[in-house]
């Protein structure tokens, strides 16, 4: 079980965002397509830095230049990693590995977060860490509950409402598919119980790819602890894999940049 005595220690965050979201009829990468009037990558980067994380890392992969242009705005407090082939989620995260060395792993509360989310919100973040930090996990997930479950993967448990794992849609049963707690893909993890754990992460059988969600069931398989938080509001969640979603979420966060929510940009040598 992770050390997290040192509470003052900022969090770390991985984004994933070397995808190139190929239904948005559009050769830009997806994390590039604008969500109120900026790059949708630049929110949850805004979110990360407002949760106090001293140190973010970007994942990046299809036209990899424009996401750092996208990016430029914050300086030396955004670092890259390249993922040169699109193998999956989990394969995404371990391009990273490089730049997380392991005598720095250990105690590091590391957040991995999606490029694509423009609709995080920093208290979420937080409330997410202060769970994870509280129960001393190797890592945490947060769920939400929504009416309409499909595209996402669920969140499976036991008789006695334990989490064991997740399933990925397209590899759900028929009643895994009718449940509605979902994965939202926001983690909290200790960096060295999730990089050991993924290491043990074999290829999907079925994509051919590597999901960072095994590694849940890697961590209890070998009598760690995964804690569980339902604090992702539905709304948050819209996943945008279409020119139609983006309008959808683009409304959503203007909506709330005009009530004076938090939402606006952090930039570049601002206090986070």
């Amino acid at each position: 079980m992770p050390d997290h005595s040192d509470i003052a220690s900022p969090p770390q965050a991985l984004l994933l965002a070397a995808g190139k979201g190929t239904r948005m009829r559009s050769d830009l990468p997806k994390v590039c397509h604008p969500v109120g009037g900026r790059p949708m990558v630049c929110a949850v980067v805004d979110a990360c830095l407002r949760a106090g994380c001293e140190r973010i890392v970007v994942i990046v992969g299809y036209k990899q230049e424009l996401v750092r242009e996208a990016l430029a705005e914050y300086g030396d407090r955004v670092e890259f990693a390249v993922q040169e082939e699109q193998l999956g989620t989990g394969h995404a995260v371990m391009s990273a590995a490089g730049v997380f060395p392991e005598p720095t792993r250990a105690g590091t509360d590391l957040f991995v977060l999606c490029g694509d989310g423009p609709l995080i919100r920093s208290e979420t973040l937080a409330a997410v860490l202060g769970r994870h930090r509280s129960s001393g996990a190797d890592a945490t997930l947060a769920t939400s509950v929504i009416d309409d479950p499909d595209g996402y993967g669920r969140i499976v448990r036991d008789g006695s409402g334990r989490f064991v794992r997740i399933v990925e849609q397209k590899n759900a049963t028929e009643d895994e598919l009718k449940i509605r707690e979902v994965n939202p893909s926001y983690y909290c993890c200790d960096a060295e119980a999730m990089f050991d754990a993924l290491a043990k992460v074999e290829r999907d059988g079925l994509t051919g790819e590597y999901y960072i969600t095994d590694i849940f069931e890697q961590l209890l398989a070998s009598g760690g602890s995964v804690g569980v938080i339902d604090a992702v509001p539905p709304e948050d969640i819209l996943s945008i894999n279409t020119l139609d979603h983006l309008a959808e979420v683009d409304a959503i966060f203007r909506g709330r940049q005009s009530s004076g929510s938090g939402s606006g940009p952090v930039g570049a040598g601002s206090a986070s």
